[in-house]
């Protein structure tokens, strides 16, 4: 949209300063509805409260347009000047300087739904990626939802079955091989995310992951709900559950046939408020 477009050359002169904060925080949401409050957490965290402005990145969308327009009025409707708020439909290909500077200075850095893989497809190695980690290095907040969450991890599950493609996504088994990996932007390197996660009842294929790979932690996050990770502490936020797996590192992981098994797998099921250790 030609407006969007207009936003872009205005931040591209009016970029802010890097502030120096170091590290910054990752906000990453289940899927579904965004209550208020997470909003305004994310409005908060990501100072545009305090003039800062937010990028929003559509590429995991079919429809990048829509993605811009609904994420902009998320904030929007808690009183964010539209001033503060735009969004750009990059690529490899297009990724002109001043997009990728604005990217690199922002407060907030909001990653669509839609598909992991298309966004990853996207922007995989490219301009667009090391600005994103810019800004995270600049302190800025990396908020994404559903498949902007899965993407936060270094492992990223992809939604395919290897084994069954044609079960429609359900997810029947536990076995291995059969839940299909790929690489994402990498801000989690011992955990990996899970969306959706109560409501689509996806624990076979997070417990799958973790026990493929023992020591990570899964991290099943359902809708209308977040993490928020500061370093290495995550906080839960939102109205709905968290749910851990994690295989101890070295533990033993039986098999019969493609079928997998342990006997030292870790659960938890946390709320709103609880907290946990994210793996280094």
């Amino acid at each position: 949209m030609a407006r969007y477009f207009i936003q872009a050359l205005l931040f591209a002169t009016l970029i802010l300063p890097q502030t120096g904060l170091g590290q910054g925080k990752l906000f990453i949401i289940g899927g579904g509805s965004r209550p208020e409050a997470m909003r305004r957490e994310m409005i908060r965290l990501g100072g545009l409260d305090q003039g800062r402005y937010a990028v929003i990145l559509p590429m995991s969308s079919a429809e990048p347009d829509s993605s811009i327009y609904f994420g902009i009025q998320q904030f929007r409707q808690l009183g964010v000047p539209a001033s503060q708020l735009t969004g750009f439909h990059l690529s490899r290909e297009h990724c002109p300087q001043h997009l990728l500077d604005s990217i690199a200075n922002a407060g907030l850095i909001y990653l669509s739904g839609g598909i992991q893989t298309r966004f990853m497809d996207t922007i995989q190695g490219s301009p667009v990626q090391e600005a994103i980690w810019s800004a995270y290095r600049n302190g800025a907040v990396i908020a994404g939802t559903s498949a902007g969450a899965a993407v936060m991890s270094q492992k990223m599950i992809t939604g395919e079955q290897v084994l069954h493609p044609d079960d429609g996504g359900s997810f029947r088994s536990i076995e291995t091989g059969n839940v299909e990996l790929s690489t994402g932007l990498g801000f989690l390197k011992n955990a990996i995310v899970d969306q959706h996660f109560v409501y689509r009842m996806r624990h076979n294929r997070l417990i799958t992951v973790v026990l493929e790979n023992p020591g990570m932690l899964g991290i099943g996050i359902d809708e209308a709900t977040a993490i928020i990770v500061d370093r290495d502490q995550a906080t839960v936020v939102g109205d709905s559950q968290v749910i851990l797996y994690q295989a101890r590192k070295g533990a033993t992981v039986g098999r019969h046939g493609a079928l997998l098994g342990s006997k030292s797998l870790k659960f938890q099921v946390l709320l709103p408020g609880d907290t946990f250790q994210i793996p280094r």
